[in-house]
């Protein structure tokens, strides 16, 4: 009982810093950039899926975590392939499908009419 109530309390502090930051730079009384700002949140993302994996899914915790430890990382690999593969195909569907405001002129001219 004691490590859910430390992995609550450590994930709700966590979630609360984030919030502040956000709130006090769209209110503007928090003076950062906005890139810091995002850095700092997916520092305290990547913190708060620590604060998961060890509290809540005991990861590590087991006699043997290898097994445990091996998967989450495979499944870790697998999310990254298939998110930059996603991310890979949009951006090149953005760039052979933006939309040219001349195209109908180039078409024409193309065409010889």
């Amino acid at each position: 009982m004691r490590s859910y109530v430390t992995g609550f309390a450590v994930s709700l502090v966590l979630t609360l810093v984030a919030f502040g930051l956000v709130l006090g730079y769209t209110q503007g009384s928090l003076d950062v950039s906005k890139g810091l700002l995002i850095l700092s949140i997916v520092v305290l993302a990547a913190l708060q899926l620590g604060v998961q994996l060890v509290y809540f899914l005991h990861l590590g915790q087991e006699s043997k975590p290898h097994f445990n430890l091996i998967s989450f990382l495979f499944m870790l690999l697998v999310l990254v392939v298939i998110i930059a593969g996603s991310l890979w195909i949009m951006a090149n569907l953005d760039y052979n499908m933006m939309h040219n405001p001349n195209i109908e002129k180039e078409i024409i001219h193309d065409e010889g009419y």
